[in-house]
């Protein structure tokens, strides 16, 4: 018997996506709709996400199980146990933690064989990177901003990202950080993804808060917007954001179509230095 889900967070519904289980959703958000476009021709209950999740409107869906994922307020999780329906809470914070979603999803959709060939596809393309940035003598120090007031890192699996693609994460994941403190670590690639912001990160003027002016990062105009749904969310789609970030660290070793990572302008960043 399938199990009805509904989720709450893009990164599962992508999950349920790569496994071939869509069929067990019966609700998900507008956000996972947008993720993955084959559930616009599905009738599907369109809920509110892990943040701001209805119990209301999920139980009209009749779910089995409420998925959420991070970033979530407790709040609403603890309203819909209240309202009797489970839930099932992911909070992954390195790439191991997705890899162990991913066996969880898979085997409540009873579809495990799929997930540990997604798992192993998902090493083999990150092992790919990490061998062909072995070979490249440039290690970048790389600043990774999730979020812009206030400053703050990228998370954990980011800077493991960074690190296969052969940089130096600058700072500690997830945490607040200033620009003068920035400035003082001299970023040699400055990456932005900004949670809920697409690619839509205002680079020129990141690029000339104070003291950024005399970076490496901004001096070689090597300051990079990847959208936020490439690194931010917890799924397979992660290996685009790889991609994505070998090619601002490498350019000349990794060949991008340019999908998901922006490059501020040199005319436009002329003013910051």
């Amino acid at each position: 018997m399938t199990v009805k889900i509904a989720s709450l967070q893009p990164s599962i519904t992508i999950i349920l996506d790569r496994l071939g289980c869509l069929d067990a959703l019966v609700a998900c958000t507008r956000y996972c709709v947008a993720a993955v476009p084959a559930l616009r021709d599905r009738r599907l209950a369109v809920v509110h996400d892990s943040w701001s999740a209805q119990t209301e409107e999920l139980l009209s869906a009749h779910p089995d199980l409420i998925i959420a994922s991070v970033p979530y307020r407790q709040e609403s999780l603890a309203a819909i146990l209240k309202a009797g329906c489970p839930v099932l809470a992911l909070a992954p914070h390195t790439l191991a933690d997705i890899e162990q979603d991913i066996r969880l999803l898979a085997s409540i959709t009873n579809a495990v064989p799929q997930g540990e060939a997604l798992i192993a596809a998902m090493r083999s393309s990150i092992q790919s990177v990490r061998d062909r940035c072995a070979e490249i003598p440039e290690k970048p120090l790389v600043y990774c901003e999730e979020w812009g007031k206030p400053l703050i890192h990228s998370q954990l699996w980011v800077r493991e990202l960074v690190e296969a693609a052969g940089g130096v994460f600058l700072g500690q994941p997830g945490a607040v950080t200033s620009p003068e403190a920035v400035a003082s670590a001299n970023p040699d690639v400055v990456i932005a993804a900004w949670c809920g912001a697409g690619d839509r990160v205002p680079l020129e003027k990141l690029a000339s808060r104070p003291g950024w002016a005399e970076i490496p990062a901004v001096r070689n105009y090597r300051v990079f917007c990847i959208a936020d749904e490439l690194l931010n969310t917890p799924a397979p789609t992660l290996l685009e954001g790889l991609q994505a970030i070998a090619s601002a660290l490498h350019p000349h070793a990794f060949v991008t179509s340019g999908a998901g990572l922006r490059r501020i302008q040199s005319q436009s960043a002329s003013s910051c230095v």
